[in-house]
C-alpha cells in the first residue's frame, strides 16, 4: 500500500440526504448526487481555548477543545433537477403534490407492474389518478412506458390506465416514477370567461378541485397540438390562480390580457376543444403548524488515502444541517447559477472500510443547465391588480437579477455539548435585485409612492420548468445609474412581504413550482 502525497478536487464528490429527524437518517437513506461548481467553509470549524495562567514562563498552556462550528456552502448550475431535493428545506415546507408513485431507488417499489394487454400501470394506494389526467412517466426500461401519458376510464389509487400503447416491464426499477402534470379537458368543457372582476375558466362537468391546485400556483393553459389549447392567443400562456371552485378557477396574473373564448376552435361557437393544462409540484413558506422543517446529511467524498485499495475512500459528513441561505442569480449571457448555505449541529469524518455512510446512492442523471439568455420565458414586475391579470410592466429587459431566501438560523448551544443541540430559525426573509433597462420614470415613481407590486420570473428548457413568484413586494433604490455610451440602467433592490394584503389565501411571502413536464409551447 503506497500513501498518496496529494488527493485532487476532480476526486471528489458531494451527495445530500434528508433526515428523518434533527440529526438521525432514516434507515435507508437516499444519497442524492450533486454537481457542485465551487465550495466555501464546508466541514467542521474547530474551537480551541487556551489556558492563561499566571507564571513564571510567561507562556500560554495547552488549551481544550470547545466548541465545533458546522457549515456547508456551495455553488451550483440551474438544472431541472437540482434544486429538487433542496427547495423543501428552503422554504421550511414540503411539496404540495398531485397524484404521483416512484419507487425512489429503493428495495420497497410502489410501481409493481406495467401491462401491455390493459395498457396499466399497477401502484400501490396512494392519491387517485383519474380519466383526464396527464401524467409523465420516466425511468421505465421499455421505452414505450415512458413520456407523457393521457389517463383514462379505471384509474384509480392502485391502477394508472392509459389511451397510450405499453409495454410489458414485471417489477420496474429505482428510477421508475409516475408524475400528474397536467389535466385534458373534455370536448368544450373548458371555457373563458371574463365577465368577473377577474378572469376565470369555467367547465361544466369537470370538478377543478380535484386537481389540487392551490390558491397562489401557477399553471401553464394550452398544449402543442391546435385542438389542445384555446383559439384566442391570449388565453394561452402562464397564469395564476386565484381561487378554485368546483367549476371556476380565476387568475391574477397572465400571459396577455385574456378575452372571452368558449372553448371551441373559433372561439364562438365552433368544434369544441379538449383543452389542456399544466401544473407542477408547488413549495412556499407556510403558517403555524403548517411549517416544516427539512434536514439533511452533506457527505463530501475525498478519495483514497492510498492507490492501491481505490476503494476504501475518504469522506466528510456535515451532519443535522439546516438550509439557511438560498440565491439564484442570473447574469447576463451566461448560465444561471445557484448558492447554498447550511447551518449544520456536528462534523464527521470516515475511513477504509466504512468510507461512506450506508444507503442508496443513484446514479446522477445527465442534465443541461439554465441559461439566462433562451431559457427565461417570463420575467415580469407590475403592479398588483385585482381587476387586471396583465398591467403595464414597469421594464421590458432586464440586464441582470438574483433572488435570494434568509432563513436567518442560529446555532443552539448547551453545557455538556460539543456544537449544536439544536438551531432556530428566524424571520423567512426574501429578497431580490434586477438590474432593468430604463425607459420610462414609472419604476421612480413607484418606489417614492411605496407602490405594491409583484414580481415572477419562469425557466422552461427540454419540456421541464421552474417558476418562482413573489406576490408582494416593495422597492427601494432606483437611483439612475447614466454613463457615457451606455444605456441607462435603473437598479432595483426588492423586499418581499407577506401577500395576504393581495388575497387573503395568500398567506405566502413566495412560492416555487417545479413543472415535471412542459409542452414545447412552454419554451
Amino acid at each position: 500500500m503506497a500513501a498518496v502525497n496529494k488527493l485532487d478536487s476532480n476526486v471528489t464528490g458531494l451527495r445530500i440526504a434528508k433526515e428523518a429527524s434533527y440529526g438521525v437518517l432514516p434507515g435507508t437513506p437516499i444519497w442524492y448526487p450533486l454537481e457542485p461548481n465551487s465550495y466555501g467553509d464546508f466541514g467542521g470549524n474547530v474551537t480551541t481555548t487556551s489556558r492563561e495562567t499566571i507564571n513564571d514562563a510567561r507562556s500560554r498552556q495547552k488549551g481544550v477543545t470547545t466548541d465545533v462550528e458546522s457549515s456547508a456552502n456551495f455553488t451550483a448550475d440551474l438544472t431541472s433537477d437540482s434544486l429538487a431535493e433542496l427547495l423543501e428545506g428552503a422554504f421550511y415546507a414540503s411539496y404540495d403534490k398531485k397524484a404521483e408513485r416512484f419507487n425512489n431507488h429503493t428495495a420497497d417499489s410502489v410501481i409493481t407492474d406495467v401491462s401491455a394487454t390493459t395498457d396499466t400501470y399497477t401502484v400501490t394506494t396512494g392519491t387517485t389518478f383519474r380519466a383526464g389526467d396527464l401524467v409523465f412517466a420516466s425511468g421505465f426500461t421499455q421505452t414505450a412506458n415512458n413520456g407523457l401519458k393521457t389517463a383514462t376510464t379505471g384509474s384509480n389509487a392502485t391502477s394508472l390506465v392509459v389511451l397510450d400503447a405499453l409495454a410489458d416491464e414485471t417489477a420496474p426499477g429505482g428510477l421508475a416514477k409516475l408524475v400528474t402534470v397536467g389535466f385534458e379537458f373534455a370536448s368544450g368543457d373548458a371555457v373563458i370567461d371574463v365577465t368577473g372582476a377577474l378572469p376565470a375558466l369555467d367547465t361544466t362537468t369537470k370538478d377543478l378541485t380535484q386537481l389540487g391546485i392551490r390558491p397562489g400556483e401557477w399553471v401553464y393553459i394550452g398544449g402543442d397540438a391546435a385542438d389542445e389549447k384555446f383559439y384566442n392567443a391570449a388565453n394561452n400562456g402562464w397564469a395564476r390562480v386565484r381561487s378554485v371552485t368546483a367549476n371556476t378557477m380565476t387568475f391574477d396574473k397572465s400571459s396577455a390580457t385574456m378575452v372571452t373564448d368558449d372553448g371551441t376552435d373559433t372561439g364562438s361557437g365552433g368544434t369544441g376543444q379538449t383543452i389542456r393544462i399544466f401544473f407542477g409540484r408547488t413549495v412556499q413558506n407556510k403558517v403555524g403548524s403548517e411549517i416544516s422543517r427539512t434536514t439533511y446529511q452533506l457527505e463530501r467524498t475525498l478519495g483514497a488515502p492510498n492507490d492501491s485499495s481505490p476503494s476504501q475512500i475518504q469522506s466528510e459528513y456535515v451532519v443535522g444541517a439546516v438550509l439557511n441561505e438560498f440565491s439564484l442569480s442570473l447574469p447576463t449571457s451566461d448560465k444561471v447559477t445557484t448558492e447554498f448555505t447550511f447551518v449544520g449541529k456536528d462534523h464527521e469524518t470516515r475511513s477504509g472500510a466504512v468510507g461512506v455512510k450506508s444507503g442508496t446512492r443513484p446514479t446522477l442523471v445527465a442534465a443541461e443547465a439554465f441559461n439566462s439568455s433562451s431559457h427565461v420565458t417570463r420575467i415580469r414586475m407590475s403592479p398588483v391588480s385585482q381587476t387586471s391579470t396583465y398591467p403595464t410592466s414597469l421594464f421590458t429587459f432586464v440586464m441582470d437579477g438574483s433572488f435570494n431566501i434568509n432563513n436567518n438560523v442560529e446555532r443552539n448551544q448547551a453545557v455538556g455539548t460539543i456544537g449544536a443541540f439544536d438551531c432556530s430559525a428566524g424571520t423567512f426573509d426574501v429578497s431580490a435585485e434586477v438590474t432593468a433597462y430604463f425607459t420610462d420614470v414609472a419604476a421612480m415613481n413607484s418606489i417614492r409612492n411605496n407602490d405594491d407590486l409583484t414580481l415572477d420570473f419562469t425557466f422552461v428548457r427540454d419540456n421541464r420548468g421552474l417558476v418562482f413568484d413573489i406576490p408582494l413586494l416593495t422597492l427601494s433604490n432606483g437611483m439612475a445609474n447614466v454613463e457615457l455610451n451606455q444605456p441607462i440602467r435603473l437598479p432595483l433592490s426588492i423586499e418581499a412581504a407577506q401577500a395576504t394584503k393581495v388575497a387573503a389565501t395568500y398567506t405566502h411571502t413566495a412560492m416555487a413550482c417545479v413543472f415535471d413536464y412542459l409542452p414545447d409551447a412552454a419554451e
